[in-house]
């Protein structure tokens, strides 16, 4: 009989159930295992060696998923696989990214979403935000990023990429997701964050403009007022005060789109880059805002698992 290891004992012993158990145990149940290891497997390399085989997919699938909700780095993923019990039950990232395989997975994601009705498509919100990347020039190279660049937002100044996310104006769900260098201006983005079935498009004061572009053609585009003009509305006349009520209206429509940020720079803890260039970059943001999607959705998809089951 093998000697338990002191956090086996602990674990064994405890009688609440932790915040990350639970949500593990969310996740097992509502992601769409099956569907995303299909689209894996094919480019999985195989060994016909005898010796070590390479680790399974669905193992490696889940240990990709626990680096992207924890935001672990291969040397951090190892430790907490050691130091968790819960992440040890619940169980080659260039693989996923040099193959296309995480817009894949997105695409995968989202298929599975629209097929239980909840990506509806009606209608697109479109809004961008910032992922830092390192500024200084402390390094062998003595320089930054070539691909990342600086933006001024308000009175500060950002150095890194940004995400460009085009949302589901019903349900609060992507669809859509880019990455550019954070001096890439929101406006140049937002037609190709169109599905092209929407009748109707919402983004902040930063999209004003966007109907006169070509590409962003087709919805009726409801932007923003710039924050200046709207203080300077005279509230004691009726027009301005039909003008405040729209504008209240269209933010709060707008405000969903704030959600999927929360999830990947909060929940996520993906605040900073993790690799060097755009496209690796822009590889794990369709990694993290498709699994956000599931987040973002977990309550209905755990009650349409439970009226299945039941």
């Amino acid at each position: 009989m093998s000697q338990r290891s002191f956090a086996s004992a602990e674990y064994a012993m405890k009688k609440k159930r932790t915040r990350r158990e639970k949500f593990l145990a969310e996740m097992e149940r509502i992601v769409p295992w099956a569907r995303l290891i299909g689209v894996i497997e094919p480019l999985y390399p195989k060994s016909g060696r005898v010796g070590r085989q390479p680790i399974g997919v669905p193992k490696m699938l889940r240990m990709y998923c626990l680096q992207q909700w924890y935001g672990l780095a291969d040397e951090a993923l190892e430790d907490a696989l050691y130091d968790s019990q819960a992440l040890r039950d619940f169980v080659g990232i260039d693989l996923l990214q040099d193959n296309d395989l995480t817009r894949a997975l997105f695409d995968e994601i989202n298929a599975h979403l629209a097929e239980q009705g909840l990506l509806m498509r009606a209608g697109t919100i479109v809004d961008a935000t910032i992922i830092a990347a390192p500024s200084s020039t402390k390094n062998q190279g003595k320089t930054r990023d070539p691909e990342m660049h600086q933006t001024k937002k308000g009175n500060q100044w950002h150095f890194g990429m940004k995400a460009h996310i085009g949302v589901d104006a019903e349900s609060g769900l992507m669809h859509t997701v880019i990455g550019t260098a954070a001096n890439v201006n929101d406006v140049t983005q937002a037609g190709a964050l169109l599905h092209g079935d929407e009748e109707d498009a919402f983004g902040d004061a930063g999209y004003r403009g966007v109907h006169k572009r070509e590409e962003a053609q087709g919805p009726r585009w409801h932007v923003a007022m710039q924050p200046g003009k709207r203080r300077r509305l005279d509230l004691t006349r009726e027009w301005a005060r039909l003008l405040e009520q729209a504008e209240q209206l269209k933010a709060s429509v707008r405000a969903k789109v704030e959600h999927p940020f929360h999830v990947v720079k909060n929940l996520f803890r993906h605040r900073k880059v993790r690799y060097k260039g755009l496209a690796k970059n822009e590889a794990q943001l369709f990694s993290l805002f498709g699994l956000g999607n599931l987040v973002i959705a977990k309550r209905r998809l755990l009650a349409l698992d439970t009226r299945r089951a039941s």
